[in-house]
This record gives C-alpha cells, structure tokens and sequence, in this order.
C-alpha cells in the first residue's frame, strides 16, 4: 500500500474558539501519537483529507504527514464527525511503520448470488459489515469478499469461512455469523404443513383398531 502525504501544521492553538476558527478556514484539528511520543497537536486540511481518505482503501490509507520537516507514518484511527452534516471535525493519528503489526476494521463485500435461498423465497441477512484484522499495513486488504453462491436455507457463513490473503488475521471472533439464510414464508409454511400431516398420520395409526 503506498501512503498519501498531507501537511500537519503543528502548534495549532487549542481551545473551543481556536477550534471553531480552524474548522471555518477549511481545516480539521487532529492529535498524534503512538511510539512512545508526546502527542502532537495539528491542523489538517479538510479538502485533502477527504481525497486521501476517500480512495480505495477509506480509513485504513498508509498516511505520512509532513509536520514542518519531519515525516510521520500514521494511520487514521478516530474520527470524530459532525452529528447533522457527518463532516469530520477531529481525528486521531496513529504513528506506525511499514513493518509494524496493526489491528484495523475491514469492509466486507458479499459476491455471489444464493439461487437456493432467492428459490426457497429466503433472503440473505447480513450480520456483520467489516471485521478486524491484523496485518502489516502493506497487506491490509481494501476489502474482504466473501462468497454465498452455496448458501441455502438455514445457513449462515462466519468470520472462519473467509478467505484472508497472505498474512492477514482475523480478530474478530471466528465463530461470529457474517451472514444467515432466513427461510422464506412459503418454506415455512411447507414446513408447517407437513409437520401437521405427519402428526395427524401418527395419530390416525395410533387409534386404528387392533386386529390380530
């Protein structure tokens, strides 16, 4: 994964009124730390950080920021947004490096098409819409697909049913349902009815005279 540069302004002033000012000059106040630094306190601009966090790899893009002269690794890990508009307002940096192991939520994409599920008049309900994962942030996956053209009625696909590539773990809890075929209302009703058949054999046999 190749990072994208921003440019940190350090020393930004703190405060609600600094941050308000900030926020209206089209900037976002932000905090970095991690590897036994100090945090560092900066100002990001909005508009490239929408850009670099709104490529393939979203939140979890390799970011160097150029803060007056030094380079930092990092990547994104809280970002606080506004409750109406959704704008990001203040976001945390974590300083790593290539080949340090970090923890980070990966999306999840289903692929396929579940014919037994879609003809039993089922649908797909999806449980889970990422999962975590540890990796060295050149391996960590854009997204995680995973396939449900087997899936039938009844089933339901976990986090252990994921193909990871090289060198990439799941955290989550492998037994944790991705997704689950719910029966459709006719099936059940199918079901049903021939529960109710069956019982009423059963006591038909049940009551018939004795003739030997």
């Amino acid at each position: 994964m190749s990072e994208f540069t921003l440019t940190a302004e350090t020393g930004r002033p703190t405060g609600s009124s600094a941050t308000r000012r900030l926020r209206r000059e089209g900037k976002i106040p932000g905090v970095v730390y991690g590897h036994g630094t100090e945090p560092l306190s900066v100002a990001i601009d909005a508009a490239a950080l929408r850009v670099a966090l709104n490529g393939e790899s979203g939140t979890n893009q390799l970011l160097e920021l150029d803060a007056d002269g030094s380079s930092l690794l990092v990547l994104a890990r809280v970002l606080q947004r506004h409750p109406v508009r959704g704008t990001v307002t203040h976001i945390d940096f974590q300083i790593t490096s290539r080949d340090e192991t970090v923890t980070v939520e990966v999306p999840l994409s289903l692929i396929g098409d579940a014919v037994e599920v879609r003809h039993a008049d089922g649908q797909v309900d999806q449980q889970l819409f990422a999962v975590s994962v540890s990796a060295t942030p050149d391996k960590i996956p854009t997204v995680l697909e995973l396939d449900i053209s087997e899936l039938v009625p009844g089933q339901a696909l976990r986090v252990s049913d994921l193909t990871l590539p090289a060198g990439v773990v799941a955290e989550t809890d492998p037994e944790s349902a991705i997704v689950i075929a719910n029966v459709g209302r006719a099936e059940e009703v199918e079901e049903v009815a021939e529960a109710i058949e069956g019982e009423a054999i059963e006591g038909d046999a049940a009551t018939e005279p004795d003739e030997s």
